[in-house]
């Protein structure tokens, strides 16, 4: 597979009919991408209520959320190639196709096992469909319009898994969590018709090698670190079979050859990740700083509905509303920071968000049984205020700082940090809940109290790790005003 050579030219100036075929394409992205991102978060209120129906722990209940990141993960690696080798239509086709059928699986699964298996083929879907967007809107949008069109895709990527458990928990008030999927079931269909109806192609496919070695590696490696994280608060009582640093082990030693492999397959253009990516050093930091910031959304929208209903003792209703303010935030600011950073640049916008998130994760500690709902509210939607200030910018400056050859590959190691951190955040801060709370339990206090408890030591390390985003946000720049970045040595 020969690389674009350096200074390739920019792309022929399109015609009204290109522009208007461009735009359709990303309109059905986009609303296609919401409908399956939305299903990420869903089961975060259903939590609670899932553990009473089905008979299983907070530690079981995390991996419908845990499984749904941990598979997009593993699979989001392969759309770099999927997206080389396919054209843009059978690649919306088959990611709506795998959203649907997880969707038909979850509504009719007979218990938990199978609910699993139907998350998995659902997050099967939508790890295609993600970097599908973002590599088409890179290489169809001309750099002095990224930051407008990355904002619609913040909303996207930020909005709907924050307004998830506002749906789940207006279906589960009046509905069985079966209509959490069954209601979804029509839209995605819907979406899937009019992709195939209306969807042109606007890519250019080229050959483009799949390691297996580089598949199962990524997939040991991913598993093993978020299962490992998972386990931590599981194993807590010390009598599991397999150790909880063991996995982690596993995870770090298979990542570190999937690395090495990654950095031999390259020099022959034939690596499933292209790790020449992190060269630019803009793109690097970015990475580093989404994955702070997702593992503070996500660690955040598990933990707070538990809080909620726990500790606070409210309805799955009131908690999806009390949820809603800050994902409607999220909405309205994307638009908003996009035509900012297209104005001003990624830096006035990545350091006050960095500083607000961090602020709100330490308040965060002070929650207990006796907070007031309205202070709850309050901090929820200052953290989505601070959130909507770096997605944009982090999505924009990092895929701009890299040439157009390697944008299908950043947009495939975006999603998987993403992911995996999300996954983490989920995973890590469940597990210090659960063991603080165990701890609290042994000593005689009641369910209330050492949920609180839990919850304190669970957003206190939150708040340690929302502190490296503001070192990073300091040195992410504004990439290169041209079509492409400039290419780097290979």
């Amino acid at each position: 597979m020969e690389l674009p050579p350096a200074g390739t030219v920019a792309a022929p100036e399109l015609t009204p009919e290109d522009s208007k075929r461009n735009g359709l394409v990303i309109s059905l992205l986009l609303v296609s991408a919401f409908v399956v991102i939305l299903n990420e978060t869903i089961m975060g209120v259903a939590v609670p209520h899932l553990m009473t129906d089905l008979g299983i722990t907070a530690g079981s209940a995390q991996w419908l959320t845990t499984a749904f990141m941990l598979t997009m993960a593993v699979v989001i690696p392969i759309t770099g190639f999927l997206l080389q080798r396919l054209n843009t239509r059978p690649v919306f086709m088959l990611a709506m196709s795998l959203f649907s059928l997880g969707t038909l699986i979850a509504a009719l699964a007979p218990g938990f096992p199978m609910l699993v298996v139907g998350r998995i083929v659902q997050a099967s879907g939508t790890a295609v469909m993600m970097p599908l967007l973002m590599t088409t809107v890179m290489t169809l949008v001309p750099p002095q319009a990224r930051g407008k069109t990355m904002g619609n895709i913040s909303i996207v990527m930020s909005v709907a898994p924050a307004i998830g458990p506002t749906i789940s928990g207006l279906i589960l008030n009046v509905l069985d969590w079966r209509w959490m999927f069954l209601l979804v079931l029509p839209i995605s269909l819907l979406a899937l018709a009019l992709g195939v109806l209306r969807i042109k192609n606007v890519s250019t496919p080229r050959y483009a090698p799949l390691d297996a070695v580089s598949v199962v590696l990524s997939a040991i490696g991913f598993g093993g670190l978020v299962y490992g994280l998972s386990t931590l608060g599981e194993g807590a009582g010390g009598d599991s079979l397999v150790p909880s640093w063991a996995p982690l082990l596993v995870g770090a030693v298979a990542l570190v050859l999937f690395v090495l492999r990654q950095l031999s397959l390259q020099k022959r253009d034939k690596a499933l990740l292209d790790l020449r990516t992190f060269r630019s050093v803009t793109f690097t930091v970015s990475v580093v700083m989404m994955g702070i910031s997702m593992m503070a959304l996500f660690g955040s929208l598990i933990l707070l509905p538990i809080y909620m209903q726990t500790v606070l003792q409210l309805d799955t209703l009131q908690t999806g509303l009390l949820l809603l303010p800050g994902g409607l935030v999220m909405g309205v600011m994307g638009p908003f920071v996009g035509r900012l950073y297209d104005k001003y640049g990624p830096t006035p916008l990545l350091v006050p968000g960095a500083i607000i998130v961090s602020l709100v994760m330490w308040s965060m500690v002070m929650l207990d049984q006796n907070t007031a709902v309205a202070w709850v509210l309050a901090r929820h939607v200052l953290l989505s205020v601070g959130l909507s200030l770096m997605f944009t910018p982090l999505f924009t400056s990092s895929l701009g700082s890299l040439p157009r050859h390697l944008y299908s590959h950043g947009s495939a190691i975006i999603g998987t940090i993403q992911q995996v951190a999300g996954a983490a955040g989920t995973a890590l801060f469940v597990a210090l809940m659960s063991r603080e709370a165990g701890t609290l339990v042994a000593q005689g206090a009641n369910a209330i109290i050492a949920t609180a408890g839990g919850v304190h030591v669970a957003f206190l390390w939150g708040g340690i790790i929302s502190m490296f985003a503001i070192i990073a946000a300091i040195f992410i720049r504004r990439p290169p005003a041209n079509d492409m970045a400039p290419a780097m040595a290979h």
